[in-house]
């Protein structure tokens, strides 16, 4: 099996609730190359059965816990099913599933539960949240280096080379260049295939502007030294700004977050003002996750991200409880069939037919050729 390219991709980022299977299938749709799934922690995967679920031409993993059915008889209990992960066959090439861990053990074992059902395994260190950081994974583990070099070599050695997947890692800047610097080179040398730096220290949230220069140049060039892929992270609006990013900083990919979380056809815009009305890619994605059947109150939470705050749509949507009453609110496409609607969408053939006409008129260059050739360009502008 052939190692994922993540090299001039755009891609989108790992988000705890607004990532699930309908948002990743829309952003396909809009032209997406690659999507992460929401950050899964070690040990929920781990305690998973895996389903296939032929219905929906899906691939379920499911955990079964007790739950209490009677106040009176406390020891009538009924087993419960929760779904954690629900990938897709239209995804499964693209698909890269962001993992949290603290451990090289845990890692390599929930890793493995899924290693034939994505493309990829994205080691989460740059998650800034409480819940991740006390247990020493997310942004914790750039706080213990040793550690987070120790699980991407386990993951390169008994994941990545056993399943022919990928093996990526995501992290966040440090308070100087010249430690983030330091960091970098260590973690391209564990035998990882590309690197997301979001250009923003722990602390900083996403309300605050991303900082690029004097980082950013600087960590897509140890890459390139390294072979290692760069993806750039923070402030990243639209599918216009992966060419910015890679004449001005000489990255290769982008990962669009908060945009996507607002309106997945920014992958297909070349500016922020191209993007579609909300109220059209809303009805998409009612569509979209009634056939993959998304959760509700999944669907309820992405939509009120979707939905102006202003708009009379948001709080009845907020009140809504059920599918249909999504569709009488918002409307809803009609008898979608999703293999045509996400693989075939107009800025998806775009997309594929740019790279294969790229491909055929000249022989494929490596991420350190293509990084030269493209800051040399850059520089030559400049001048």
């Amino acid at each position: 099996m052939t190692v994922l390219d993540y090299a001039g991709k755009l891609i989108l980022a790992p988000m705890v609730r607004s990532g699930e299977l309908p948002t990743r299938l829309m952003s396909l749709r809009y032209g997406a190359d690659l999507v992460w799934s929401p950050e899964i922690i070690d040990r929920k995967l781990i305690g998973c059965v895996r389903r296939p679920n032929e219905r929906l031409n899906c691939v379920d993993f499911v955990t079964r816990t007790k739950e209490q059915t009677s106040d009176i008889a406390k020891e009538n209990r009924e087993s419960k099913e929760t779904l954690v992960l629900r990938t897709h066959q239209l995804e499964r090439s693209r698909l890269v599933l962001q993992l949290g861990t603290a451990s090289p053990a845990l890692a390599v074992e929930a890793a493995s539960l899924v290693a034939r059902d994505v493309a990829g395994i994205d080691l989460n260190a740059g998650c800034p949240k409480h819940f991740s950081i006390h247990a020493g994974m997310g942004a914790g583990l750039l706080k213990t280096p040793d550690t987070l070099i120790a699980i991407l070599d386990a993951l390169v050695r008994d994941v990545g080379s056993k399943f022919g997947v990928g093996i990526s890692v995501k992290i966040r800047i440090l308070d100087t260049p010249e430690e983030t610097f330091a960091l970098v080179r260590r973690l391209v040398k564990t035998g990882i295939v590309a690197l997301t730096v979001h250009c923003r220290r722990v602390p900083m949230r996403p309300r605050e502007r991303a900082i690029r220069d004097g980082y950013l140049a600087g960590v897509a060039d140890i890459c390139h030294e390294a072979g290692v892929v760069c993806i750039a992270n923070g402030d990243v609006y639209c599918g216009g700004d992966l060419a910015t990013l890679r004449a001005t900083y000489g990255v290769d990919s982008a990962m669009i977050a908060t945009a996507a979380e607002r309106n997945m056809s920014c992958f297909a815009a070349n500016s922020v003002d191209k993007v579609r009305d909300w109220h059209d890619v809303a009805r998409e994605f009612v569509a979209v996750a009634s056939a993959v059947e998304n959760h509700v109150s999944n669907t309820k939470y992405v939509l009120t991200q979707m939905i102006p705050g202003k708009a009379p749509e948001r709080q009845l949507i907020a009140r809504a409880k059920t599918y249909e009453d999504f569709s009488e609110v918002i409307g809803s496409e009609k008898g979608i069939l999703l293999d045509k609607f996400v693989i075939g969408s107009i800025s998806a053939k775009r997309r594929v037919e740019e790279n294969e006409s790229e491909s055929e008129e000249q022989p494929r260059k490596s991420v350190k050729q293509d990084a030269v050739e493209r800051s040399a360009a850059a520089a030559a502008v400049a001048v």
